[in-house]
């Protein structure tokens, strides 16, 4: 009850101050190219309920159907200039509160995966659906401690070691850093984002915790070693 109202009152009082950044981007989107404000696209959420997230478009029109569904890459043709910025800063996440205000997402929390690839990843990892016992969320321990070309079993790991130690006030941790990365611009890096003193203050407990996210799943196909933050 105290994390869903800490995520209705943060995502109402959010929705109403980033009002005029609302409109300032989504001029820039439609003049950068002409297409479509908004993306839509149907994610995986909690007890696996599939939803329609919203986002800020910041990749050229029909990428799907020119590209098909695949992660974004370093120096990712997808991506457009007004993208690239709106990434780096997590802008483009900014429509996600109405998804947090409607209880499809929380701040905290794995992130929420594409239905295309849920299908995929449910038949490599059979302990993938352990993922979907808590609300997705914007932000989460394998977001500012990994990278977005970390693989998928390494951010399983993250996922279900949040799952196990979640607590309110890991909740207001995460989102503070979270606003930190945010105003380094650091969202795009193929590491981890946090500087250093902050990851210093979160490896030893993570590692040991992270190890037993491992042990949990081993039995279930996956054998890789714990992600090191």
């Amino acid at each position: 009850m105290l994390k869903r109202g800490f995520d209705i009152f943060l995502s109402g009082v959010g929705l109403i101050t980033s009002l005029p950044l609302w409109g300032i981007i989504g001029l820039a989107v439609k003049l950068s190219d002409g297409g479509p404000v908004f993306y839509r696209q149907r994610r995986v959420g909690k007890d696996g309920r599939v939803f329609t997230g919203l986002k800020f478009r910041s990749m050229v029109p029909d990428s799907e159907q020119k590209w098909g569904v695949a992660p974004a890459t370093a120096h990712d043709p997808r991506i457009t200039r007004v993208g690239k910025f709106l990434r780096a800063t997590a802008m483009d996440e900014l429509p996600q509160l109405w998804n947090i205000l409607r209880g499809e997402m929380s701040f905290v929390g794995p992130r929420p995966e594409w239905v295309e690839l849920v299908k995929t990843f449910r038949s490599e990892i059979p302990s993938f659906d352990l993922r979907h016992k808590v609300r997705p969320g914007l932000t989460g321990l394998a977001q500012i401690y990994g990278h977005t070309e970390m693989s998928r079993r390494h951010k399983l790991r993250y996922d279900l070691l949040y799952a196990r130690r979640q607590s309110f006030w890991l909740d207001i941790r995460l989102v503070l850093l979270s606003f930190a990365v945010t105003f380094m611009g650091r969202w795009e890096l193929r590491k981890a984002k946090i500087l250093r003193p902050f990851q210093r203050r979160y490896a030893k407990p993570q590692s040991a915790a992270t190890a037993w996210a491992g042990k949990a799943v081993l039995s279930n196909g996956l054998s890789q070693s714990p992600p090191s933050p």
